[in-house]
């Protein structure tokens, strides 16, 4: 270590009031070496804190410091003899005299062992947080990490922190800021300090940085030597042959005593120890978005005019104002990537991103395949949100979505069906018809269609190389399901045993209609599959073969391209059900 280290020179520097995380509460320690011998290296941060409205904030800043505020200092629920009853949140700084809240309890637990530290109830529920491991998320901002806890080998807790940005957010709610009170210390023991990278250093005082810090060098011999006195004393009244035996008043004739004293030393080196002591606010902004509810001055503005004519956010949140905005179709899958968000489908044009904020943001496609929302849909949603939609916002072109305003405007909604729906709805029905007929099941394990269906989508399309990765998860959730085993059993084909699952299928097929009639059906799953095979090497003729076999027209935009292989393959599914099993309910051809 150096005397950079030991005075603590960056680490004073350092404020938590503008930092990204802020403790609650710690209690870190960190070291090597025994304490009492040269080699010994050691460091410690605790830190306590209490919020406190404005009412008091001279009286803490005058009176309270590290033993009022810091690790030390109680925090428990107290029952008094009159009946008053001080809840563990109550900071009192006399009895029966609150002025302040604490954030973090702790729970004394004397049976097991060690406290448990709890990060306030109220808190939680006023973020909507959620516990994952070790971490609190807030779920309607993409799972965030707002607080975390960290604990030590042995599982006590050694820090809960919290996120500034949601910290300030509370407190000006509840009107108050919170005060912290820290302490630092680093020590190392040395063999002699005028050989160590100490040798300038010498005891000393003073303050520094809005904080006090003490450097202490000592002779470990003084620290930990010096004279020692033991004394015991004993009742000689006690007749252990007695059944039941009684002791008297204590007195001079029924007691026994000695003493002892002693010095202890021969301790060798010096030990350096540097120490911090501070206290800091950390105020809110008068602004509550998350708990209060107050408007976002930091929303975003979108484009609205061909022209690139922009509105704010704020001023397109209105039911009244009958505007739609443009997106590219790219916004989808970015919104998708996010945790807990679905893509659910109305018609064949419209759909719907439903988000962690609990909103459900009706889209529609249009002619240039660009997203249009109504205004008003977007405006509503949490600021994030509306920050990733304003990133892929264009300019108006293609008109808004025919079958969007079918729905917002005509309130008659188009009868059509998304082809992602349609290609589950077969793969449902085909399942069906082989449990019936065959009592078999068709697929080796089962899926979720929701959550598949949101990697499975025409939003995945955006070039050649996503056009096959779309293939590759087609062909894994229909294909590469397909129960061999029990399709082997069924098929008369001579070589079923070395054929794989589409040929199976396909041979079963042809006891139907025949070997043509079967590779018809199966020509647009085969070039799936084909192109499934070309992911790797997504350039080629083989590549240009299998799109042209799955019948999708590259000279489409990616987007419809993605589209037409989806309704492709839905389309030969549902022809296979249809042959063997007859006219399918419920879908179209």
């Amino acid at each position: 270590m150096n005397e950079e280290w030991i005075l603590q020179t960056k680490e004073t520097r350092r404020v938590f009031c503008n930092a990204t995380w802020v403790p609650l509460r710690a209690s870190v320690e960190d070291k090597k070496g025994d304490l009492k011998e040269i080699g010994h290296v050691s460091e410690y941060f605790g830190c306590g804190s209490v919020a406190f409205p404005p009412e008091h904030r001279v009286f803490v800043e005058e009176r309270l410091g590290w033993s009022d505020i810091g690790i030390g200092h109680t925090v428990a629920p107290y029952a008094y003899g009159d009946g008053y009853y001080a809840s563990i949140d109550q900071y009192q700084y006399n009895d029966k005299e609150p002025i302040g809240f604490n954030l973090v309890y702790v729970l004394p637990q004397p049976v097991i062992g060690g406290n448990k530290w709890i990060l306030s109830p109220d808190l939680i529920v006023a973020l909507r947080l959620i516990k994952e491991g070790d971490n609190w998320v807030r779920p309607e901002e993409n799972f965030v990490v707002v607080a975390r806890e960290t604990f030590d080998a042995n599982g006590e807790h050694r820090l809960i922190e919290i996120k500034r940005e949601f910290l300030i957010d509370y407190l000006a709610a509840r009107n108050l800021s919170l005060r912290l009170s820290y302490y630092r210390q680093r020590v190392e023991n040395v063999a002699a300090l005028q050989n160590s990278n100490y040798s300038n250093l010498q005891t000393r005082s003073e303050e520094r940085d809005n904080g006090r810090f003490e450097l202490i060098v000592r002779d470990l011999n003084d620290v930990f030597g010096g004279s020692w006195a033991m004394f015991r004393a004993w009742r000689t009244d006690v007749d252990e042959d007695e059944d039941a035996p009684v002791m008297g008043p204590e007195n001079d004739t029924n007691t026994g005593h000695e003493s002892s004293d002693g010095q202890r030393g021969g301790y060798a080196g010096v030990r350096v120890e540097g120490e911090f002591w501070r206290e800091e606010w950390v105020d809110h902004q008068s602004k509550s978005q998350r708990v209060r509810g107050d408007t976002d001055q930091n929303l975003p503005q979108f484009i609205v005019e061909t022209d690139g004519t922009r509105m704010p956010s704020r001023a397109l949140r209105n039911e009244d104002i009958g505007r739609w905005l443009w997106f590219r179709a790219s916004v989808i899958t970015e919104l998708l990537n996010n945790r807990g968000f679905k893509l659910t489908w109305y018609t064949g044009e419209t759909g719907a991103i439903q988000s962690t904020s609990g909103y459900k943001t009706h889209f529609g496609i249009n002619s240039a395949d660009l997203i249009t929302v109504y205004a008003n849909d977007i405006a509503r949603l949490a600021s994030w949100e509306q920050h990733v939609w304003a990133a892929h916002n264009t300019a108006p072109e293609g008109k808004v979505s025919s079958e969007l305003l079918e729905s917002q405007v005509k309130a008659k909604p188009a009868s059509t069906h998304a082809v992602e729906e349609l290609f589950f709805g077969s793969m449902r029905l085909l399942e069906d018809g082989f449990r019936e007929k065959y009592n078999i099941s068709l697929f080796a394990h089962d899926i979720n269609d929701t959550e598949v269906g949101q990697q499975i989508s025409r939003f995945s399309s955006k070039d050649r190389p996503t056009l096959l990765r779309l293939a590759k998860d087609i062909i894994r959730v229909f294909s590469d399901r397909l129960n061999v085993r029990e399709l082997r059993k069924l098929s008369t084909h001579a070589e079923k045993d070395k054929l794989g699952s589409n040929k199976l299928l396909q041979s079963i097929l042809a006891q139907s209609i025949g070997t043509d009639g079967a590779q018809r059906v199966f020509a647009e799953i085969a070039g799936a599959y084909d192109m499934r095979v070309g992911d790797a090497h997504p350039t080629g003729s083989k590549v240009t073969d299998a799109i042209k076999l799955a019948g999708v027209n590259e000279d489409n935009s990616p987007l419809r391209q993605g589209e037409q292989l989806i309704h492709n393959v839905g389309r030969s599914i549902w022809y296979t059900g249809k042959y063997l099993f007859g006219e399918p309910g419920g879908l179209v051809e």
